[in-house]
C-alpha cells in the first residue's frame, strides 16, 4: 500500500502541474506530453504501454471479480460502477464534446460485449441499477472497452492545436450527449458544467481529475471490510 500513497500523492502533484501548462505555460508540446503522461497512469498500463506506473493495475491487480462487484455496505458503488462511469464520461467527453466525433462505445458492439442494457454514464442510477450493473457486466469486456476509450483520447488529444485548447465546446456537440442517451435528463447539470468550459478544461476535467477522484474511490470500496 505504501506504493500506492506515494504514487497517489505524486499523481495529484503532477495534476496540479498539469493545469499549469495547460493554462499558462504557452509551452503547447510540453502540456501535451505531460497529459500523455499523466493519463497513463490512469489507465491501465497496457492502454499506453509507457512502462509507468499505472493506479488502476495497482487496484485491480489482487482482487476477483466478486470483490469488484460488490456494494460495501453503506455504499452506493462497486469498482464495477467506477470503472463503467470512468469509461462512459471520457468517451462521451473527449469524442463528442471534444473531437466532435462518434463514441467509442458507438461501434465493435462494446454495449453488448459489457453485456449492459445502460448506455448512460451511470450518474443517477437508482440503487436497484446500480446492483444490476455490478453483478451482470462483463469484467474483461469492461476493462477492454476502457482500454479503447484510452487509447482514443490519445489520438484525440496528439491532434489538438494550443489554439483549439482555448476553445469553448460548440453547443450542437452539447446537445448530442442529451440525444444520445450519454446522460440522463436529469444529470444535464454534467451538461452544463461542460459547456462552461474550454479544451483544456475538459482535459484536465474529466480526462484526468475525474478518474484520480474515481480512482480514489475505487481503492476505499476495495479496502471496506463489509
Amino acid at each position: 500500500m505504501e506504493t500506492i500513497e506515494t504514487n497517489r500523492k505524486a499523481l495529484n502533484k503532477r495534476q496540479t502541474k498539469l493545469r499549469q501548462l495547460l493554462t499558462k505555460s504557452g509551452d503547447h508540446k510540453t502540456a501535451i506530453q505531460f497529459f500523455l503522461d499523466h493519463h497513463a497512469q490512469l489507465h491501465a498500463a497496457e492502454m499506453a504501454q509507457t512502462g509507468l506506473w499505472s493506479f488502476e493495475d495497482a487496484i485491480l491487480s489482487d482482487m476477483n471479480e466478486a470483490q469488484i462487484r460488490r456494494i460495501p455496505k453503506n455504499c452506493e458503488h462497486s469498482v464495477a460502477w467506477c470503472l463503467w462511469h470512468l469509461a462512459r464520461i471520457e468517451d462521451t467527453a473527449m469524442n463528442l464534446l471534444v473531437a466532435g466525433s462518434d463514441q467509442v462505445a458507438s461501434h465493435d458492439d462494446w454495449f453488448e460485449r459489457v453485456n449492459l442494457p445502460f448506455r448512460d454514464c451511470g450518474n443517477d442510477m437508482t440503487p436497484d441499477e446500480m446492483a444490476q450493473l455490478s453483478e451482470t457486466v462483463h469484467i474483461q469486456a469492461l476493462c477492454e472497452y476502457r482500454i479503447a476509450v484510452g487509447r482514443r483520447t490519445r489520438e484525440i488529444v496528439v491532434d489538438l492545436s494550443a489554439e483549439d485548447l482555448g476553445e469553448k465546446v460548440d453547443p450542437r456537440r452539447l446537445e448530442r450527449v442529451m440525444l444520445e442517451g450519454a446522460l440522463r435528463e436529469k444529470s444535464s447539470g454534467i451538461r452544463d458544467y461542460w459547456g462552461r468550459r474550454d479544451i483544456a478544461g475538459l482535459l484536465l476535467m474529466p480526462a484526468s481529475r475525474h478518474i484520480i477522484v474515481h480512482l480514489n474511490e475505487a481503492l476505499k470500496l476495495k479496502r471496506r471490510k463489509n
